[in-house]
């Protein structure tokens, strides 16, 4: 090696090494980019590594079907501008602006849908050595504002400890790369809006300060339905939560090297009104009642009526105290019972229980005269704070009650109240007998007994008739006339408190209207034992009446949208109006009918608890393009997305209404039909026509032959992948020509998929596309079982370039080719004949065989032969001629 070439390879290798690192780069953001038509929209472009001047010019284009360019503009050539864009250029519609000496950024001013696409940043060489990337492509991609937002609470009023549900539908059109976000927000008075909880853009779940703990506590949870509704649910709302709440979804893209940084590109903020939560201290009533005078021995029985909103929600803390007569002194505490129902303080001559959730019972039992005094009831309602336990929402002490224990006579008064009353028949009816100024009663019971009376309380003559009734012991006694009803459950007879009794009419029927009475019978101990009867007092009369009223349904339906072309959807509403139903719930029924009052199918249904189910729309492709859907009180919307040929006729809408039963059980009350709503557009497709080719008709047995069935279009063709073809063959075998029976062979649909028919297993057969129009059928190893008839069928499919829908188009049926199998006279007789020439050649070599055989069993040891002798010759000639 030579000592000069040795001392440059050092040098060389730096060369190299400094020319590769300093190598030209051109960057731009890592695509694609998404934004929203009408912003404003920048992308930057870097240049580094590069030789030459440090200011360096770029060029930006946008590229084009073929690897053409569309000249955009050029930071050193005016005339590099493209003159379709030029007027947006001079507008400043599309501009750049230098961001430093190796820097640039290309700007829209408002990026148009048009404007999607891949973009390339240039720079001209002005490197030494041409090495590294002179220009970069970017896609763009730009979709329209589709982002929608609707809300809605279904109860803006709320009681304390109730929960507040916050419901979002928010909804986009589809596009790739984007991702959906939904925060909803508080403003409390004129404070600013504060955030409770965002979901999204990736399914994180990111909590406000102020509700970070609530939402550890459970007290904030997602209501996750899917199809664009989002909820959000506030347990155990509190008067801190009343104010006015938002719902803002946004629209995000991932941007950076690796999509980490996420760039919001749409918003929309929709307010959902004025959440009011009342607080429990507002509404918490309570109040005692009972008798107030007693007898010595008596047992003091005071009632603690306790009554707020949302009051199964609490637990409660009672205490029962009492004062002298007089109101002196401090209140004594009688008893304590803890929110969680345990005794903290009391005796045992004091007793306390639970009648119902807002009824709480005092019992003093064998009172004396000490015991006389302001008696009240002082309630803590406590409410549950997520998992933090409990906090006191309201504390509210009664009225006083005073009690005097003295020697009184029993009395006592009764009213009766009709609290509801039937407006249509099958309504229930409930009435209420009450006994009030109870006194001196004692150990005494109370009974009661109902009747009724068919005419009004100002008839001569006014006849009774006993309900039911309920004895000293509680036991009910049913009156002959209403035995069945009671034992039903038609008719419940309850005592609801000690001094209230309830008689229900769970259906009431137009014989039920007429006068009722109640009589309350005071029961004594008799000194023999048992009890005697102390006192009757009968109520006024209570009317119930109504006037019967039939039930009427109208159905009118009216065009939302028009189907005008194949492919395009068709919307209808029908809207329901009901008088004289009682909470009538409605079922839908969309029928349609190919012609006016012709033979009607059932496309799909709405129940009464709002159940949809497909009923005679069975196409497989087809199950997501009919929409049901309720969109008012009494409205209902039907959509039929993609109408097709075969979709044209008239639409309607059949509407029941239901009433429930006591068992809470749907029945039917009347049907109503809308009138009929027209699909009828034109056929503009292209035509298509088919038909049947065979290269043979008569083949022989064994043979293969090939059918093709041929699909040929009249008018306007349409682009390749733009039509499709459902091919079905069938064959009329020959003993079936006259009969008309027909046996399907194979199909192939509009994807290529191809099915056997499992009926048809004897023919050997197989189908092919040959090209876009050509389908062809092969018989192999034909027989005499593939003669016959053989056609084809094909329904064509158009793809709309609108809306990127497939549209079904009308059936074709070929023409038929008859197929035969020939059999030739000596292709019929050469198998015979072989058979035959077979079976003589064995024939005559058995015989043979069998001859020899016998032939020298017989003849090889016969006795009666004698050999000849040698020496003697005339023997010998004797023999000879023997033999």
């Amino acid at each position: 090696m030579d000592k000069r070439t040795g001392q440059f390879q050092p040098f060389i290798l730096l060369i190299a090494l400094v020319v590769f690192c300093e190598s030209r780069v051109v960057k731009v953001p890592v695509g694609p980019l998404v934004h929203v038509e009408g912003q404003a929209v920048s992308i930057r472009c870097d240049v580094s590594e590069y030789e030459g001047p440090r200011d360096q010019e770029f060029e930006w284009s946008k590229l084009l079907a073929g690897e053409q360019q569309l000249q955009l503009i050029s930071t050193f050539d005016s005339a590099y501008t493209d003159l379709s864009v030029k007027d947006r250029v001079e507008n400043s519609d599309i501009s750049y602006r230098k961001l430093g000496d190796a820097a640039v950024e290309l700007k829209f001013k408002k990026v148009r849908a048009t404007d999607s696409g891949v973009y390339r940043c240039s720079t001209p060489s002005t490197d030494s050595v041409i090495s590294g990337n002179y220009n970069a492509n970017v896609e763009l991609k730009v979709i329209g504002d589709n982002l929608k937002v609707a809300t809605a609470i279904p109860k803006p009023t709320v009681f304390e400890g109730e929960s507040v549900e916050l419901y979002c539908n928010a909804t986009r059109g589809f596009t790739e790369h984007t991702f959906l976000s939904v925060t909803w927000s508080i403003r409390k008075g004129k404070n600013p809006l504060e955030e409770i909880l965002a979901f999204g853009p990736d399914d994180k779940i990111v909590v406000g300060n102020n509700y970070i703990q609530q939402y550890s506590d459970s007290g904030l949870q997602l209501d996750l339905r899917g199809g664009g509704f989002y909820g959000l649910v506030l347990k155990g709302a509190k008067p801190t939560d009343q104010g006015e709440y938002t719902c803002t979804a946004r629209e995000w893209v991932r941007q950076g090297e690796e999509g980490r940084i996420w760039q919001k590109i749409l918003e929309r903020t929709e307010e959902m009104g004025k959440v009011v939560v009342t607080p429990t201290a507002q509404s918490l009533v309570v109040a005692v009642e009972k008798n107030t005078t007693l007898n010595v021995e008596d047992t003091l029985n005071l009632t603690c009526k306790v009554s707020a909103n949302g009051l199964p929600n609490f637990s409660l803390e009672v205490m029962w105290m009492v004062k002298s007569v007089d109101g002196s002194g401090s209140p004594r505490v009688l008893i304590h019972i803890g929110r969680d129902g345990l005794l903290q303080n009391g005796s045992e001559s004091v007793g306390v229980s639970r009648i119902n959730a807002g009824n709480l019972r005092l019992l003093l039992h064998k009172v004396e005269v000490s015991d006389s005094g302001l008696y009240s009831c002082l309630v803590k309602a406590w409410l549950p704070q997520g998992n933090r336990g409990w906090y006191q929402a309201a504390e509210k002490i009664s009225d006083p009650v005073q009690v005097l224990v003295t020697h009184l006579e029993p009395q006592f008064k009764v009213t009766l109240e009709a609290p509801l009353t039937p407006l249509f028949t099958s309504d229930p009816t409930e009435l209420r007998c009450q006994v009030t100024d109870l006194l001196n009663l004692q150990d005494g019971r109370l009974g009661v007994s109902w009747s009724y009376s068919s005419n009004t309380p100002g008839d001569v003559s006014q006849k009774k008739s006993p309900i039911a009734s309920l004895n000293e012991d509680g036991a009910l006694m049913a009156g002959s006339e209403y035995q069945q009803r009671l034992e039903r459950g038609d008719i419940a007879v309850s005592r609801r408190e000690p001094n209230i009794f309830i008689l229900r009419v769970l259906q009431t029927r137009d014989a039920d209207m007429g006068s009722y009475f109640c009589t309350v019978t005071a029961w004594t101990p008799a000194r023999q034992g048992g009890w005697k009867k102390a006192k009757d007092v009968q109520s006024t009369p209570v009317i119930v009446q109504w006037s019967p009223k039939i039930s009427v349904l109208r159905v009118a339906a009216h065009r939302v949208r028009e189907a005008s072309t194949g492919g395009s959807t068709f919307e209808m509403s029908c809207q329901v109006t009901g008088q004289n139903l009682q909470n009538p719930g409605y079922s839908v029924l969309i029928r349609f009918e190919e012609t006016l009052g012709g033979k009607s199918r059932k496309v799909l249904s709405l129940s009464p608890d709002s159940v949809l189910q497909l009923e005679e729309w069975s196409e497989p492709s087809r199950i997501d393009s009919v929409v049901l859907e309720k969109t008012g009180q009494l409205e209902y919307r039907f959509r039929l997305y993609g109408a097709q040929f075969s979709d044209r006729g008239f639409y309607y809408c059949d509407v029941t209404a239901w009433t429930r039963d006591q068992s809470q059980d749907w029945i039917k009350a009347v049907s109503a039909e809308s009138n009929k709503i027209k699909i009828a557009f034109a056929d503009t497709g292209p035509v298509f026509n088919i038909s049947i080719h065979s290269g043979a008709n008569k083949v022989l047995p064994g043979e293969t032959v090939k059918m093709k069935c041929i699909m040929s279009t009249l008018g306007t063709t349409p682009n390749n992948g733009d039509v499709a073809f459902d091919v079905r063959w069938f064959q009329r075998p020959q003993w079936a020509v006259d009969n008309g029976g027909i046996t399907p062979l194979i199909s192939m649909d509009r994807l290529g998929v191809v099915k056997k028919t499992v009926s048809n297993d004897s023919t050997q057969c197989s189908l092919e596309r040959t090209d876009l129009q050509t389908f062809v059928l092969s018989v192999h190893k034909t027989q005499d079982r593939d003669v016959g008839e053989y056609y084809c069928t094909a329904t064509p499919w158009l793809l709309s370039p609108a809306t990127g829908a497939w549209t079904k188009g009308q059936d074709l049926t070929s023409a038929g080719v008859l197929l035969s199998v020939k059999i030739e006279l000596w292709e019929s007789l050469k198998m015979p004949v072989g058979y035959g020439v077979v079976a003589a050649v064995i024939a005559g070599l058995l015989s043979v065989l069998l001859g020899l055989a016998v032939a020298h069993c017989c003849f090889s040891k016969n006795p009666m032969h004698t050999p000849r002798p040698r020496n003697q010759k005339l023997p010998k000639l004797m023999d000879l001629e023997m033999d």
